[in-house]
């Protein structure tokens, strides 16, 4: 049979659609969700399909603690405690040596626990055997002084976790790794104070750090000169010197650091600094904690060429923060 012939045979056996009948229904629309036709007597209701919910944002870690500078005003100054006695004498930050950087520790994805936490967590109905298990594992900052395992105890821990806290409890913190660095900009051949002083309290005394800027840059050191293309018009050179060391401290919690020039060799307190070098100097405030994984400071000091006296450098100002971890 030809196939024309078979083609008009297969449409004329096809029925006609029925008159009135409703066109098929349209597709639903993809942002509309399909409504399910409704069970059958005797079947179980379907289940309704979950939606997705977003996770919450996540913190970020806390970075560097950094504190802007205030002015060094005479109050401030003077309510520093007095200088340290004779027999302790002040730090020579030359003698620090500047190819003995201060360790960095990786930093922890689950960080120890502080003593506020573990009294949390005891509150909060965590099993004892569970709370020990974390405290050895990630360690705590805790105070583990007499004093701060009474207060854990008055707070309702559990004596076994006391006992955890104080066999996994972090050193104390003894001194305060501090990492100088000098930066001087532009072409000068000595400092217009040649001194550079950075006093710290601690408890009842404050403790006295200085260099002689124009000893140091004589002197070999491990620095680098670098070019700042900052400014694509001007082309700087900066020479940068970088002293790590330690600075005793015996007491816990907030700091004043002052850093200041000056063209006086002796100074034993930041009240005896002139007046015109007390208007540049820079007051910092930080949190000594009792027990860390890191204790570092970073401490920058700028220096650029005077704008009077060409070949002398003149202080500029500071950064300064602190690493705990």
């Amino acid at each position: 049979m030809p196939a024309s012939l078979l083609l008009v045979v297969l449409l004329a056996q096809t029925p006609p659609p029925a008159a009135g009948s409703a066109p098929p229904p349209p597709s639903a629309s993809p942002s509309a969700p399909a409504q399910s036709a409704p069970p059958a007597a005797g079947q179980p209701a379907a289940t309704p399909p979950v939606q997705a919910v977003p996770p919450p944002p996540m913190e970020s870690a806390p970075g560097p603690t950094q504190s802007p500078p205030t002015p060094a005003t005479p109050a401030t100054l003077a309510a520093l405690p007095p200088p340290a006695p004779p027999s302790q004498q002040p730090v020579n930050l030359a003698q620090w040596d500047s190819n003995s950087l201060a360790p960095v520790y990786e930093r922890s994805e689950q960080p120890p626990l502080t003593d506020q936490e573990v009294s949390k967590l005891a509150q909060a109905g965590f099993p004892t055997d569970q709370l020990v298990r974390m405290i050895a594992e990630r360690q705590c900052a805790c105070d583990a002084s007499a004093e701060g395992l009474v207060r854990m105890r008055v707070a309702g821990v559990d004596p076994s976790v006391i006992s955890a806290v104080s066999k996994y409890a972090l050193k104390p913190n003894g001194s305060l790794n501090l990492e100088l660095t000098l930066d001087f900009t532009g072409e000068s051949r000595r400092a217009r104070n040649a001194y550079l002083y950075v006093f710290v309290d601690d408890g009842d005394v404050t403790r006295v750090m200085s260099t002689n800027v124009d000893e140091l840059l004589r002197r070999p050191n491990a620095h680098e000169t670098t070019i700042d293309n900052s400014d694509i018009l001007i082309t700087r050179t900066v020479r940068r010197i970088v002293l790590p060391g330690q600075v005793p401290l015996k007491t816990y919690g907030r700091h004043t650091l002052v850093i200041a020039s000056s063209a006086s060799p002796s100074l034993t307190h930041p009240s005896q600094l002139k007046s015109q070098d007390r208007s540049a100097a820079q007051v910092y405030l930080f949190d000594y904690p009792r027990a860390s994984l890191q204790s570092l400071c970073r401490l920058t000091a700028g220096y650029r060429r005077d704008a009077k006296i060409v070949d002398r450098w003149r202080f500029q100002g500071s950064r300064f923060e602190c690493e705990w971890n």
